[in-house]
């Protein structure tokens, strides 16, 4: 008599025992990465949001209780009155000198010093270093009279390039800490061919280090583009004038016709948006240059 097998229904892909332990361990890292991302976009992105969001808001919804987080009728007059409160034009044409200005002398005096710092030995290196290390730990407010006494000397005040001199000086020392770490990256041997090869100390900087460094220079250029343009407390001293004063200080200048005690932060909002858009833009445009010269000095 022979045997009938017996078949059983094999149990389902997800029932199977481990499956979902299999899962998790495919997919949790990735999950718990894109959760992390979500969060960190969300709580970046939410003060802009609600930036943008008040600019457009009319200043009779900005303070609804309950909080209303989307005008209900959305209106560009914040900017027209901002813009009329203020010079506009002329404060965003002082942030762009001051900003580049400050960023392209910063920089190049940075680059030249870095490069002596890094390559030539000379009694009293370390300790320049070493200053150089503590003064970033000084804060402004400390050498701020010191400073306007002296500026106020040599008739410095109320200028475009006193400024400029003045917020080059201020992010000097980080700037040139900085840059001295990545000239030494840069082998020696590859300058030490070069003068074998003939080229002098002028041809070495431009032709070997320099281009080499160019990631550095651009990404410290981008940074100290952004600290002057947010910085408050300089131009707001050594700025009295309107062709000298910069956005920043037109934040403090803002005021409501309608109100004699509270802000108006409608038009801070509006003065606000504008001010972000510039370093959006660059660092939008200017991330991929970082990241791909960063990569070409790395394999170089």
């Amino acid at each position: 008599m022979s045997q009938q097998a017996v078949l059983h229904p094999q149990a389902p892909i997800h029932e199977r025992p481990g499956y979902r332990a299999a899962l998790l361990a495919r997919y949790g890292e990735s999950v718990l990465i894109y959760a992390a991302f979500a969060i960190f976009v969300i709580v970046i992105g939410l003060p802009f949001y609600f930036i943008f969001s008040s600019s457009i808001t009319p200043s009779t919804e900005l303070f609804n209780v309950p909080p209303t987080y989307w005008p209900s009728v959305p209106t560009l007059d914040n900017y027209l009155r901002m813009s009329q409160s203020i010079p506009f034009l002329t404060y965003f044409r002082n942030s762009l000198i001051f900003g580049i200005g400050s960023s392209a002398v910063s920089v190049i005096a940075a680059g030249m010093a870095a490069y002596a710092l890094a390559r030539i030995r000379f009694p009293g290196s370390n300790a320049i270093y070493l200053a150089l290390i503590l003064s970033v730990a000084l804060p402004q407010i400390a050498v701020l009279v010191p400073m306007f006494q002296t500026f106020n000397t040599f008739r410095l005040v109320n200028t475009h390039h006193g400024l400029i001199i003045m917020m080059s000086s201020l992010m000097l020392p980080f700037t040139i800490i900085t840059l001295v770490s990545f000239i030494k990256q840069v082998p020696a041997e590859i300058e030490e061919a070069a003068y074998i090869d003939g080229a002098n100390t002028v041809q070495i900087i431009t032709r070997v280090v320099l281009p080499l460094i160019r990631p550095a220079l651009f990404t410290m250029f981008l940074i100290n583009f952004i600290i002057s343009w947010n910085e408050l407390l300089y131009p707001l001293v050594f700025a009295h004038t309107v062709d000298t004063k910069t956005l920043s200080v037109g934040l403090t200048e803002l005021t409501d016709p309608g109100s004699t005690y509270t802000k108006p932060w409608d038009m801070m909002s509006a003065l606000s948006v504008f001010m972000i858009i510039p370093v959006l833009l660059i660092i939008l445009f200017g991330q991929r240059m970082i990241i791909s010269g960063l990569a070409r000095g790395a394999l170089k």
